[in-house]
């Protein structure tokens, strides 16, 4: 009886291991998680650093550039300094040369509570590819990330209008 017990446990644990992919590694479908939302985030906590830069995306325009939309937050006591944004190569225009960020006041680029603005002339990428977007800070330094480009339409409509 008893090493029916243990029989019935041992392929009850492969198959619920099976099932669930945890036991093919790091490969496992399970650990492959894929982005759901649009925007990309990331964030630079090393050496003092606390910035946290949440949701970036690009909006397509008709003339081939693109509008950066995204948030800055520096949670870090010791302000920072937003020198420029680089994207697919192309240096975005800033709607000033540097941007301040002192602690918990965040840069907005596009959207209802914008304080900033970021336009890449001349991107030309299509709607559903992916870009390179750099961020250069003053103290943190550079913060690279993967944005996708989107549309000019539902709630991205008005981007760049």
């Amino acid at each position: 009886m008893h090493v029916r017990k243990v029989a019935v446990l041992g392929i009850s644990i492969s198959v619920a291991l099976s099932l669930s992919a945890c036991a093919t590694g790091k490969d496992a479908p399970t650990k492959l998680v894929t982005q759901v939302t649009d925007g990309v985030d990331g964030s630079i906590t090393t050496y003092g650093n606390d910035l946290k830069v949440s949701s970036v995306l690009l909006v397509a325009q008709s003339d081939g550039s693109a509008v950066l939309v995204g948030t800055i937050t520096n949670e870090n006591p010791t302000s920072d300094t937003l020198l420029g944004i680089t994207v697919g190569g192309i240096k975005a225009n800033l709607s000033q040369v540097s941007l301040a960020l002192k602690q918990n006041e965040p840069v907005r680029f596009a959207g209802d509570s914008t304080n900033a603005s970021a336009i890449v002339p001349g991107l030309n990428a299509s709607p559903g590819t992916r870009v390179k977007v750099q961020l250069t800070f003053a103290s943190a330094g550079l913060l690279t990330l993967d944005a996708i480009v989107l549309e000019r339409s539902g709630v991205y409509a008005n981007v760049g209008a």
